[in-house]
């Protein structure tokens, strides 16, 4: 073999790796646009379907506007703060009443996980309550309550309660028997057993109660705002109906579709990162 050769293939060679470098990039770029449009394409084809037939008539703009006047509805709202307030207090009122359920729930469902005594006492009268509308009981609420703040956060408070509570007991009877018979074996005492046994294993259980939760008491905020309340996004939703701003009514629900998924993708992390060696937390 020449000379000449061996540098006409050592070109070639370096001519086909700079190639196959210059179009690493665009591999990539593919590969992820792929990969969003697997996952939010239809989203995305539902959002510009949407934008074609309010804008070109098909339905009445009016009554269902386009998402760019919705969009431009929600960024006035945000920047001119008018839905700030509704949100943080929306925010208080969710929070505070799933924290309680949080406090409540989850000590109530490992007490009656383990307790056979409790569980035999407490779950009749649980089951009626859950099986009893919250929404149906709210004017109860409101009788004994009144119409402000403590009759707001105490039905969703109670509408959180039971997902929780549930998921939690659940996830207690569910750990393996086996892993208790291990630990009973080795000498673990009753403490330690369920410290290092039943709550890691009901853990996973609890996070999808939580999540459940977390939905329930978004969904009952907004029934909440709507009877007897001046502020709030459920208020905002009623309020912008009533005077006929629909592009700012769809502004407040889009608000409350992204406080869910928020406090949901929160969860997924926090569950995620509790769980590393549960292979359904991924």
């Amino acid at each position: 073999m020449t000379l000449q050769h061996i540098e006409k293939t050592v070109g070639i060679g370096r001519h086909e790796g700079g190639s196959g470098t210059g179009m690493e990039p665009l591999r990539l770029l593919t590969r992820t646009s792929a990969r969003i449009l697997s996952r939010y394409g239809v989203l995305l084809g539902f959002l510009v379907f949407w934008q074609v037939a309010a804008s070109s008539g098909w339905v009445n703009s009016a009554v269902l506007p386009p998402v760019d006047t919705i969009v431009a509805a929600l960024w006035k709202g945000l920047i001119g703060g008018s839905l700030l307030g509704d949100i943080a207090i929306s925010l208080q009122r969710a929070g505070l009443a799933f924290a309680a359920a949080v406090v409540v729930a989850i000590p109530l469902g490992l007490v009656m996980g383990q307790a056979r005594a409790v569980e035999t006492a407490l779950d009749p009268i649980l089951q009626l309550f859950r099986q009893t509308s919250a929404l149906a009981l709210y004017p109860v609420f409101i009788l004994l309550l009144g119409l402000g703040e403590a009759s707001k956060v105490f039905v969703i408070f109670w509408a959180t309660l039971f997902p929780l509570l549930l998921n939690t007991f659940s996830g207690v009877k569910e750990v393996d028997p086996k892993l208790l018979e291990m630990a009973r074996a080795y000498g673990a005492r009753r403490l330690t057993n369920f410290r290092r046994v039943v709550l890691p294993g009901a853990v996973p259980s609890i996070f999808v109660g939580l999540r459940l939760g977390a939905t329930t008491a978004l969904l009952l905020l907004i029934a909440s705002e709507m009877i007897g309340a001046n502020k709030g996004i459920g208020f905002q939703v009623m309020n912008a109906q009533y005077n006929f701003q629909i592009p700012l009514m769809f502004a407040a629900i889009v608000i409350l579709a992204a406080l869910g998924l928020i406090a949901n993708q929160v969860l997924v992390v926090l569950q995620r990162r509790l769980c590393r060696w549960n292979v359904s937390a991924g």
